[in-house]
């Protein structure tokens, strides 16, 4: 008997044809598939459902950055980015917002189809409040982090950082997302390097798990 768990996808998406096509091939893929057109729609939809939303920004009724606005507010659900913006500030605002991925149009169908099954295998905030992403574990509830038996000592800000980056393995926050979660209010993105700098020390044996991504922001790596 198959017990493996009915993975849900929000497609957000107003083009019928394209619409179609990605439904079709990620029910192929043995995804449930929601499809809706609106960007009213997604944001009525209930996000904690679904494994993954796939959102188009070019909606008719609402904005798609303000539906990505009100989808990472609701809910730590990753979100694949569809866009025929394919500007750098266009790139950089999606993150800042909490894209977890950014795919521009046209594009190829089984592109997508890996970068959903990639997103699909990443770990996910567990039931017990712990995030794990290599030899890493962080408590939600204590504030607490190990990495492997040892635990590790952090500042506020510190594990401000790092829960950002565990919430979303792989993906890349950007540096002024992660000065506005970690840092203080009067503080900028030039203090953030310090930041992260202080924070892979403590991290010790895991510190290769931080990886920078040039003149856009920092990732945590599922493997290292």
């Amino acid at each position: 008997m198959n017990t493996s768990p009915i993975l849900r996808v929000l497609l957000v998406e107003d083009d019928a044809a394209l619409g179609e096509q990605v439904r079709a091939g990620l029910a192929e893929e043995g995804l449930v598939v929601r499809w809706v057109r609106m960007g009213r729609d997604a944001i009525a939809a209930r996000t904690e459902r679904y494994a993954l939303v796939i959102l188009d920004l070019g909606l008719p009724d609402i904005d798609g950055w303000d539906v990505l606005r009100h989808l990472r507010s609701q809910a730590d659900v990753p979100v694949l980015v569809l866009t025929a913006r394919s500007d750098p500030t266009s790139r950089v605002r999606g993150l800042d917002l909490g894209a977890d991925d950014y795919l521009t149009k046209p594009f190829w169908p089984d592109e997508l189809l890996a970068r959903v099954r990639a997103r699909l295998r990443r770990p996910q905030l567990l039931r017990s409040n712990t995030l794990r992403v290599g030899d890493i574990a962080i408590d939600l509830e204590r504030h607490e982090v190990h990495v492997g038996e040892s635990l590790v000592a952090l500042t506020p800000g510190e594990h401000a950082l790092l829960v950002a980056l565990a919430r979303r393995p792989g993906a890349v926050v950007s540096r002024r997302r992660l000065a506005e979660l970690a840092l203080d209010a009067d503080a900028d993105e030039r203090h953030l390097d310090a930041h992260v700098s202080r924070l892979r020390r403590k991290l010790g044996s895991a510190q290769h798990a931080i990886e920078t991504v040039r003149r856009v922001g920092y990732r945590v790596r599922e493997s290292w």
